[in-house]
């Protein structure tokens, strides 16, 4: 079987930040792909095209536009465990499991690496047989199917990227649907303190606000309470 060792570094590193140094070994990585040929005429060009985009456009343009697209969209985040257990408690567990299992093969991670980052999850399988390696792609496809159909979305050449991964799990690359995502403000908005309550306290902020009028201990008669009226 064909070998997908160079091919599946070279999509980790174009899933990993833009910087410098990633921008200056981008000819050894169209190289790569093309020495190997792992994948199709079709993906290579669209994966070239990707490598011009980089490497012509403004360094700043090109770094703001990846921090848009994978640190702060939900649907195109690259740590996979986001997808399947978001912030609940499962995600930890899941995490330690992966690491094992990455330790066991020899690989060990630097300590702000995070194991089910996309490129972190692609360099291991790097390491693997090639038919391990299309079957560990394989056990998370529906996920790249998600992030594929969420840049496809956006309409950002770095679909090309999770589509040829797509190629080597032996999964057909097509749009799925994607829940939509709130505005940013709104995703990192912050709870009210206090909610507010409308039967025993202070309604919301514009709210009418209740009054208690409440008998003190041996006075005569009170006025009626008069509940709901506004402050």
């Amino acid at each position: 079987m064909k070998s997908l060792s160079l091919t599946l570094r070279v999509l980790a590193h174009l899933l990993g930040y833009p910087n410098a140094d990633l921008r200056d070994h981008l000819p050894e990585l169209r190289s790569a792909l093309l020495d190997e040929r792992a994948l199709t005429f079709g993906r290579l060009a669209e994966l070239d095209a990707l490598i011009d985009r980089l490497r012509t456009r403004r360094p700043l343009d090109v770094e703001a536009d990846y921090v848009e697209l994978f640190d702060r969209g939900r649907g195109t985040a690259l740590h996979l465990f986001e997808h399947v257990h978001g912030d609940s408690r499962d995600r930890g567990p899941a995490m330690v499991d992966l690491i094992k299992t990455y330790e066991q093969a020899g690989l060990f991670l630097a300590p702000e690496e995070l194991p089910d980052h996309l490129s972190v999850v692609l360099q291991f399988a790097s390491t693997q047989p090639p038919e391990q390696a299309r079957a560990f792609l394989g056990e998370f496809a529906h996920i790249l199917q998600v992030i594929f159909s969420a840049l496809l979305k956006r309409q950002s050449p770095y679909a090309s990227v999770l589509a040829a991964l797509l190629d080597l799990a032996g999964e057909k690359a097509q749009a799925v649907p994607v829940p939509p995502e709130p505005e940013i403000d709104e995703s990192w908005e912050e709870p009210l303190a206090f909610g507010g309550c409308s039967t025993q306290g202070q309604a919301s902020p514009g709210q009418p606000q209740p009054i208690q009028i409440v008998r003190r201990a041996g006075a005569g008669a009170a006025s009626t309470p008069s509940a709901g009226a506004s402050a």
